[in-house]
């Protein structure tokens, strides 16, 4: 049993003022593998207390120097990946191969683009050769804090707590209670790469309660988080007495368009993708449509996928996904397939209860229902988990409809072999990101939504501008630059 009862404030490891003990439980045997403390106001305050009290120097810091420490964090990251793969795996069920090749990898992956990213980043430039005595400042907002989730818990903080460090923001990272160890890991790197005191801090607790005092805190100067949209909406309304800045990273429902010139693989890719990670992912591809003349074979292949799709302990070696992350994940998931079959839609893999032969864990049955509508509540609401939905269409312009009718964009997918089609597409669909034939964003692409999905652009020189304020100054001295 890991005991992890202490909060990082102040450049220290401290024990709580307030909160009580709360258990995270291993997904994949549904026994406590660790202990933490959760927080309560007066270890809110402390935190927040102590990144305003560090914010004046540290913002005043060089950015060659903040570099600097962000470099040593990011070389102590890879000396600590095994450490970092094995509290991922353990506490959200990523199998352990996936934590080390994709979970722990995400944030040395984006580590690196913001470095990157700030090399050339210009924090004042002039506003043009018109006003040649103004110059645009770009400074860092203040206090933050940071919320982040469970399904890709280092994606998620490397995304927020590396640009606000490079900005010269301080900040306050409350992690998800569900997944919290490998947080605590990350709080020791950036220990170990001695950034100074007060800069970055760590309190464990749940949304009710440090999720709260840090969306309501009148000295917190912004709050990024990423999380379902209901939250996203609490937390919006709940800032919004103190005037702090909000950015959302939320859910989605992602549309994957497969016309009948899609490549060979196009199906199986798709399927493959929206169960990685359990498909726990809020861009995972979970609206499956199908132009209608390839749309029963699309079916079979989608049938075949999932039937071939193991699942299996976290802890074993191999090619497979995992558990769900927690009880009441795996219960809300049961619900929506059971909903799925109520309202007509046709189960063709997989259904309620356990993959066979696992009788313990929060292993859910990879999902396949076809003959799908919009008006189903499978196609409208974010599911997170292995579910997969196949509609047909008969057009362009149905297909585009069909995707856009959701509450959700955060990610859109095209599959063509037809290139003004593909560029067409990529604008008429509502979405922050649209992914075309199997390839992913670039190095330094941002990363959000619209709608329903929120309005953050995390990653890159977006991730950085998330963390600045603009500041527009006259009278510049161009003589004593």
């Amino acid at each position: 049993m890991i005991e992890k009862r202490e909060f990082y404030i102040n450049g220290e490891w401290v024990s709580p003022r307030a909160g009580r003990d709360c258990e995270v439980i291993d997904p994949s045997t549904e026994e406590a593998c660790a202990v933490i403390s959760l927080g309560g106001t007066e270890d809110t305050n402390a935190a927040v207390a102590a990144a305003k009290s560090a914010f004046d120097d540290w913002s005043r810091t060089d950015p060659a120097e903040r570099l600097g420490y962000v470099k040593k964090i990011r070389d102590i990251y890879v000396e600590r990946a095994e450490d970092m793969s094995r509290a991922i795996s353990l506490e959200m069920g990523a199998p352990i191969d996936m934590a080390r090749s994709s979970q722990t990898t995400s944030g040395t992956w984006h580590i690196d683009n913001f470095i990157t990213a700030f090399k050339d980043f210009e924090f004042v430039k002039p506003l043009g050769a018109h006003a040649p005595n103004d110059r645009i400042a770009m400074e860092p907002i203040g206090v933050v804090g940071l919320i982040t989730p469970w399904n890709w818990p280092m994606n998620q903080v490397t995304l927020k707590a590396i640009p606000a460090l490079l900005t010269g923001c301080t900040m306050v990272l409350k992690p998800s209670e569900i997944a919290p160890l490998s947080s605590i890991v990350f709080a020791e790197i950036v220990d170990a790469a001695g950034v100074p005191a007060g800069v970055f801090n760590l309190v464990n607790g749940d949304g009710m309660g440090v999720g709260t005092d840090l969306s309501t805190h009148c000295d917190l100067d912004m709050i990024s988080f990423t999380g379902s949209a209901r939250a996203g909406a609490a937390i919006s309304k709940a800032a919004a007495d103190t005037f702090k800045r909000v950015c959302l990273e939320l859910g989605g429902k992602g549309a994957n368009l497969v016309f009948a010139d899609a490549d060979e693989k196009a199906v199986i890719r798709g399927v493959r993708h929206c169960f990685n990670n359990t498909g726990q992912s809020c861009n995972a591809p979970t609206r499956m449509l199908v132009e209608r003349s390839i749309y029963d074979q699309a079916v079979e292949t989608a049938i075949e996928v999932a039937g071939k799709t193991k699942v299996a302990s976290a802890h074993q070696s191999g090619n497979h996904v995992g558990p769900v992350v927690s009880a009441a994940q795996y219960d809300k998931i049961q619900g929506y397939i059971q909903t799925g079959i109520d309202e007509g839609a046709r189960l063709v893999a997989g259904g309620v209860g356990r993959p066979e032969g696992l009788n313990r864990g929060y292993f859910v049955r990879p999902t396949v229902f076809a003959d799908v509508n919009n008006d189903m509540t499978i196609a409208r609401e974010e599911i997170f988990g292995p579910v997969l939905s196949i509609m047909p269409f008969d057009s362009e312009e149905e297909a585009v409809s069909i995707a856009n009718d959701t509450p959700y964009g955060l990610t859109n997918y095209v599959q063509s072999q037809d290139g003004a089609k593909r560029n067409r597409l990529a604008r008429r669909l509502r979405s922050g990101m649209v992914e075309m034939n199997g390839q992913s964003r670039g190095a330094g692409s941002p990363f959000g939504g619209v709608k329903a999905s929120g309005r953050a652009r995390e990653g890159g020189v977006w991730g950085l501008e998330e963390f600045l304020e603009v500041k527009a100054i006259a009278g510049w001295d161009p003589a004593a630059e």
